[in-house]
């Protein structure tokens, strides 16, 4: 079984931090490698919504990499990355642009996950909701 190393950061206040009050002092330099991916991410997705006036109730952006080695060490390097985008609109109109500004981010705007892109493979998933209720 290979090891993966796994940070999310979440959208609170205009900032994206790490949750439960973590600190980045705590992260090992491969984890400290993804959290600085996910906040470029985030970064990059609010930077597209602001042009649309839009600003998700929730946003939290998780990034897995999966490791060639069973345990951390120096040389440990990365095989594959995941990023999961959990967001939630504020209105049901808010998902497809959410959507679509994921997606620019993800497929072409975001430098770290580009940079990514070059040491190995890198998948996606979206989830998006919108407590706004169905109009009948």
């Amino acid at each position: 079984m290979n090891n993966k190393q796994k940070v999310t950061v979440e959208l609170r206040n205009g900032k994206f931090r790490l949750p439960n009050g973590a600190k980045l002092e705590e992260l090992n330099p491969k984890a400290l490698l993804l959290c600085a991916t996910a906040q470029c991410a985030g970064l990059t997705v609010m930077g597209i919504l602001s042009q649309e006036h839009i600003t998700p109730k929730r946003l939290e952006i998780s990034i897995e990499g999966t490791l060639d080695t069973e345990k951390l060490q120096a040389d440990s390097r990365f095989m594959r990355f995941s990023v999961a985008y959990n967001v939630e609109c504020r209105t049901l109109s808010d998902q497809r642009i959410v959507s679509e500004a994921i997606r620019d981010a993800q497929d072409r705007l975001c430098g770290l996950i580009a940079l990514l892109k070059c040491a190995a493979p890198v998948v996606h998933e979206i989830s998006i909701v919108s407590n706004e209720t169905a109009k009948a």
